[in-house]
């Protein structure tokens, strides 16, 4: 296991500015998510990492050892980093054995020490060492991959957008199976992501990329339910933003009296509440919100329901409840929040905080 540091790293590609003094640490034995958008520099910052790349400025240190700065740049082959790409990019040549020995010493290789432990550790059985690629599944290709990223011991596994090509069952299944080996390797791991879902199930704590520099880093509760600003709000999951007032831990808005987060500002503010806070219910009690129900998207065991206040202007809103509580399209319902809601500055969205 081994830290990795990154203090005012910037990076410019034609004069354009791609990372802007981006710090970032990674405990050892920790997961950290590094999620942004396409263009958001997540790429550059794993092949600056990685050494394919030269940073601008500032310095990587991975178990205290430097690797690259102003003054040197250690090559990416003693950083001794452990690399799962897209696609798993196994050799068609090889089985899965060969795959997975491929970064060792020959000696290792031609002994085949360590192959089933490996397998075993990624959650596959050892009959696999002895399969061909093509013969495997997208997941089971992405699991041989984490072993081969493995075999070496490395001080730290990169993780570049591993399930981005897998179906939605077989994403779930394989990125559940890759977080428990990487636990029980007990490794270091970087993992880079767009996918909101696959940051904040994975990530010890999840680190948001945004035009270039980090806006948060925060364990996945916290950077849901209070992210830095209303941008972050909507893009890490969805949100209801209601114009609003807040004072003495409340804030006071067109869904009634709702009770604020800790350390939320006061005064003139977007208040966020999330659409699985949102209770609907028929018929209205008195003094509760009312909405008209506009539209019904039933996914089995959930659905989401889109309203429109009656009163505040006609705001629209976005409910989500379990599948068989989803009222009619139509429906007059009364409108509950539960739990704490955040609350930003007005303002304060993405030009102020990137």
């Amino acid at each position: 296991m081994a830290e990795l540091g990154i203090a005012g790293v910037s990076k410019a590609f034609a004069g354009q500015p791609v990372l802007d003094a981006v710090d970032l640490t990674v405990a050892a034995g920790r997961l950290v998510a590094l999620l942004g958008r396409s263009g958001s520099g997540k790429t550059t910052l794993l092949r600056l990492i990685c050494g394919f790349e030269r940073a601008d400025a500032g310095c990587i240190a991975i178990d205290g050892q430097v690797v690259s700065n102003a003054a040197m740049l250690v090559p990416p082959e003693r950083r001794r980093i452990g690399y799962v790409a897209q696609e798993g990019a196994l050799f068609p040549h090889l089985t899965v054995a060969g795959n997975v020995l491929f970064g060792l010493p020959r000696a290792a290789r031609r002994s085949r020490q360590g192959v089933a432990e490996l397998l075993d550790l990624v959650g596959l059985p050892s009959a696999y060492a002895e399969r061909w690629p093509h013969e495997l599944s997208g997941g089971e290709q992405q699991r041989v991959a984490l072993a081969r990223a493995l075999a070496p011991a490395p001080r730290l596994v990169l993780l570049d957008e591993p399930f981005s090509s897998l179906d939605a069952a077989l994403r779930v299944e394989t990125r559940e199976a890759v977080a428990a080996a990487l636990r029980r390797a007990r490794a270091t791991a970087l993992l880079v992501t767009h996918d909101q879902a696959e940051a904040l199930s994975l990530g010890d704590e999840v680190a948001v990329l945004r035009r270039g520099r980090i806006v948060q880093v925060a364990a996945p509760q916290r950077l849901y339910r209070q992210p830095a600003d209303a941008d972050l709000a909507q893009f890490v999951g969805e949100a209801v933003l209601l114009a609003g007032q807040a004072a003495a831990g409340e804030a006071h808005c067109a869904l009634g009296t709702l009770k604020l987060a800790a350390g939320m500002p006061e005064g003139k503010v977007e208040i966020m509440v999330r659409p699985e806070q949102l209770s609907l219910i028929r018929p209205p009690a008195a003094g509760q919100a009312v909405g008209h129900v506009e539209r019904v998207m039933f996914y089995g065991p959930a659905a989401r329901v889109a309203l429109r206040l009656r009163a505040g202007g006609g705001v629209g809103l976005v409910a989500r409840l379990p599948g068989h509580l989803a009222p009619p399209e139509g429906a007059e319902v009364g409108i509950a929040v539960t739990g704490e809601v955040a609350a930003f500055a007005t303002g304060a969205g993405m030009d102020a905080a990137a």
